[in-house]
C-alpha cells in the first residue's frame, strides 16, 4: 500500500481520484515547514505539492522512504532536485495542465497594459471620467519578443499571430524550420531582438542563466517604450532595474504576475504608473487547477502501480511499455553490477560500459543506471536505484563512460562492463536469452556461459585435467548440490575460470578444501538474487 501526502491545496477532483485509486492511501497536510515537514515526508512514499511548500534539502535530509514527488504545475524551483536525485526520489511536474491558462493570462496582461485598463478602471471607480490620460496602444503590427518557446511560449506566439503581431523568439532547442512553421522569426541570442521589439515576454524556468536576464544593461538595449510581461518566474526580470527603467522613460510599461519574493504587497512597482501586477494568477483558473491536480495524482498512481515515470525533471522518463520491453536488460545490467561489486577488489577508479548489437537501439542510459545501482547496492547505507545511482557513483570520484557498437558480435545483443581498480581492469559481459534469462558470457579473459542467480561459486584455476571432478567430489562430500556448472578459458592450457550455481551456501570447510587444490588459485562465493527476482525499483 503506497501512502501519499498532499502538501498544498489541490482541486477536489484530484483528491477524489486518490481516494478511488486501489492500493493508495493519502493524507492532506498543508502549511508544513521545518522539522514538521521533514517528519511528515518520512512517513510517506509519495508527495504532491504546488508552489506553497518548500521541499528543500533539510526537509529531505535522512529520508529513506519517499520515492516520488509530483508538482501540480510546471515550476519545480521549490524542490531541491539535487538532494532528491541523490536520495533516489523522482521529481515529476505537470507541464501541460496550465499551458493554456498561463498563455491566456500573459496575453491578458499584454492587452490590459497596452490599453491601461486597470488604471482607467480605478480612476472611473474614483468618480473621474478621464479619456485623455489613458490613451492606449494597439498591438496589431507591433513586434512581440518571446524568450522560451516551449508549450506556453508557443501558445503565446499563436495568440500574437492572431492579433496580427510580428513575433520574434529565442529558444536554444527550437529549430529555424519549426520557428518558421509557428510564424516566429528566430534569433540566435536574446539580445538580438532587443532593438526591434515593442513587447517582451519570458517563458523559461528560473536558473542561474535566466536570473536577472533583463537587468539595467539589457533595458538600455531595448527599443524605447518597450513593454515587459512576466508570467513565468520572479527573478528573470531584475525588479530594481524595472523601477529605474520606468522612471527614466526607457520602458513603456511593466506587467508582472510573479515576483522574487511572494506574497508581495510592498514592491515599489505597485505604486508606479504604467504598471499592472497580479498575485501569481497565471495558472489560477478552475480548468487549470483541476487539470494539474488530476495530472499530478495520475503521475503518482502510475508510478506506484506500473512503474511509469513521466514528466520527470531529474531523470529520463520511462513509460510502462518501455519498462516492460527493457525489464530483462535492466535485470541483466543490475546483476552485472552486483557481480562486479564482489568480483573486483575495493577501490574502483573507473567504469566503462560497452553496448553491442540490438540493445544499442534501446535506452542505454537506463541500463547504465541499473548497472551502477547494482555495483553500489551493498556498498552504501542509503537506498540506491536508477534515479540516484550515477550521481552516487560520480560523487565517489569514479569515472563512468559508455559506448555503443551496432555490430552484433557473437550475440544479437550484449553488454560488457569494465571496472578499473589500480592497475588492473576486471571485465564481465552478459547477454539475455529470450526475454528474461540473463547470462554471463565473459569473466575477465575467460569466455563462458553461466547463470547469474542464486549462490555462485566462482573459482580460477590452471587449465589442467581433473579440476571439475575434484571440485564436484569436494562439494558432494559436504552435501552441497551443484545445480549448474560452466568452465571458461581464454586459451587451452592457460588460466581458466569455473562458475557453479549451488543450491546452498557451501561451508567454510568445503571452500578451504577447494582452495587447497594445487591447481586452484582463488575461490569465492558470490550471493546473487534468485532467478526472476527483480530489484525493488524494477519489481513494481
Amino acid at each position: 500500500m503506497a501512502r501519499i501526502i498532499v502538501l498544498d491545496p489541490i482541486a477536489q477532483e484530484g483528491l477524489d481520484m486518490l481516494a478511488a485509486a486501489p492500493g493508495i492511501e493519502y493524507e492532506v497536510r498543508t502549511g508544513l515547514k521545518g522539522a514538521a515537514l521533514r517528519s511528515a515526508l518520512a512517513e510517506f512514499d509519495g508527495a504532491i505539492c504546488r508552489s506553497g511548500v518548500t521541499i528543500n534539502g533539510e526537509a529531505l535530509e535522512g529520508n529513506k522512504r519517499l520515492k516520488a514527488i509530483a508538482r501540480a504545475g510546471v515550476g519545480t524551483d521549490n524542490i531541491d532536485k539535487n538532494v532528491a536525485t541523490r536520495l533516489g526520489i523522482v521529481v515529476m511536474n505537470t507541464p501541460t495542465g496550465n499551458t493554456l491558462s498561463t498563455a491566456e493570462h500573459t496575453f491578458t496582461l499584454l492587452l490590459a497594459l497596452s490599453r491601461r485598463v486597470a488604471e482607467a478602471h480605478m480612476t472611473l471607480c474614483g468618480g473621474k471620467w478621464d479619456r485623455k490620460t489613458y490613451m492606449g496602444s494597439q498591438v496589431a503590427d507591433k513586434t512581440l519578443g518571446i524568450v522560451g518557446l516551449g508549450r506556453i511560449g508557443q501558445e503565446v506566439a499563436k495568440r500574437a499571430n492572431a492579433f496580427q503581431m510580428k513575433v520574434m523568439g529565442y529558444d536554444p532547442f527550437l529549430s529555424s524550420e519549426q520557428a518558421q512553421k509557428l510564424g516566429i522569426q528566430r534569433v540566435d541570442k536574446v539580445a538580438d531582438m532587443f532593438p526591434h521589439i515593442d513587447y517582451l515576454t519570458v517563458h523559461t524556468p528560473l536558473t542561474p542563466e535566466t536570473t536577472d536576464l533583463i537587468d539595467s544593461a539589457a533595458i538600455e538595449k531595448l527599443k524605447p517604450g518597450c513593454r515587459l510581461i512576466n508570467c513565468a518566474r520572479g527573478g528573470i526580470y531584475n525588479e530594481a532595474a524595472l523601477v529605474e527603467g520606468l522612471k527614466s522613460g526607457k520602458l513603456g510599461g511593466v506587467a508582472l504576475d510573479v515576483f522574487v519574493e511572494e506574497p508581495n504587497t510592498t514592491s515599489p512597482l505597485l505604486k508606479m504608473p504604467n504598471v499592472l501586477c497580479t498575485p501569481h494568477l497565471g495558472a489560477s483558473t478552475e480548468e487549470a487547477q483541476q487539470q494539474v491536480a488530476l495530472e499530478a495524482v495520475q503521475l503518482l498512481i502510475n508510478y506506484f502501480s506500473t512503474g511509469e515515470v513521466r514528466h520527470a525533471v531529474n531523470m529520463a522518463s520511462v513509460d510502462p511499455a518501455t519498462l516492460q520491453a527493457m525489464k530483462g536488460y535492466l535485470d541483466l545490467a543490475w546483476r552485472l553490477g552486483l557481480l562486479m561489486a564482489e568480483w573486483q577488489p575495493s577501490g574502483a577508479a573507473g567504469c566503462h560500459i560497452t553496448y553491442r548489437g540490438e540493445v544499442t537501439k534501446r535506452n542505454t542510459k537506463l541500463l547504465t543506471s541499473a548497472f551502477c545501482a547494482g555495483l553500489l547496492e551493498k556498498a552504501l547505507d542509503e537506498e540506491v536505484n536508477i534515479v540516484n545511482a550515477e550521481v552516487l557513483l560520480r560523487e565517489r570520484g569514479i569515472v563512468l563512460t559508455e559506448e555503443s557498437r551496432p555490430d552484433m558480435g557473437a550475440f544479437s545483443s550484449s553488454m560488457s562492463v569494465e571496472v578499473k581498480t589500480g592497475n588492473k581492469i576486471h571485465v564481465a559481459s552478459g547477454t539475455l536469452f529470450g526475454n528474461n534469462m540473463p547470462r554471463l558470457i565473459r569473466l575477465d579473459d575467460s569466455r563462458l556461459e553461466a547463470y547469474i542467480d542464486g549462490n555462485l561459486f566462482v573459482f580460477t584455476h590452471n587449465d589442467v585435467p581433473g579440476i571439475i571432478g575434484a571440485v564436484g567430489t569436494i562439494f558432494g562430500k559436504h552435501s552441497v548440490n551443484i545445480g549448474h556448472m560452466t568452465v571458461g578459458r581464454a586459451v587451452p592450457g592457460g588460466t581458466a575460470v569455473g562458475v557453479l550455481n549451488l543450491d546452498t551456501v557451501p561451508p567454510k570447510a568445503a571452500i578451504d578444501e577447494v582452495l587447497s587444490h594445487p591447481s586452484i588459485t582463488s575461490a569465492r562465493v558470490i550471493p546473487m538474487p534468485p532467478a526472476g527476482k527483480l530489484p525493488s525499483w524494477l519489481g513494481w
